[in-house]
């Protein structure tokens, strides 16, 4: 086709189009032309999300909100120490180094507070009364 053939069509394209606008015709409207008529179709769907989010308990909103927050906290400072913790590992002596210092804060705790049966049992009391205040 040559350049004056798709203008002329284009232009009787464009035509047609105004002169649909410009009437009463389906255009206008908002059916297309199987018959659609987008504009009932958006209204009704715009009242069934709106009787759905009536039906919504908006003060257990916030309690899901905040639970989800948190959920959230959780997993990102998962990541984030996951990511130290291979950094640590990826360096040669200090895995080696922290493993030892954890076995040696780990016996100077238990010679403290586990060489006695008072001690015992002051721990376990401790341990119980925390139990208490924080799960009820």
């Amino acid at each position: 086709m040559s350049d004056t053939t798709t203008s002329d069509t284009t232009a009787e394209v464009m035509g047609s189009a105004e002169g649909a606008t410009a009437s009463n015709g389906p255009a206008s409207s908002g059916q297309s032309e199987g018959g659609f008529d987008f504009s009932e179709r958006y209204g009704e769907v715009i009242s069934k999300v709106n009787e759905t989010l009536d039906k919504v308990d908006w003060a257990q909103m916030g309690k899901i909100g905040r639970a989800s927050g948190i959920i959230l906290a959780v997993i990102v400072a998962q990541i984030l120490i996951k990511g130290v913790l291979d950094t640590i590992n990826l360096l040669p002596i200090i895995p080696g180094l922290l493993e030892l210092l954890g076995l040696v804060i780990v016996g100077k705790w238990s010679w403290d507070n586990l060489t006695t049966g008072e001690k015992r049992n002051a721990v376990i009391e401790k341990v119980q009364g925390l139990r208490k205040e924080y799960l009820g």
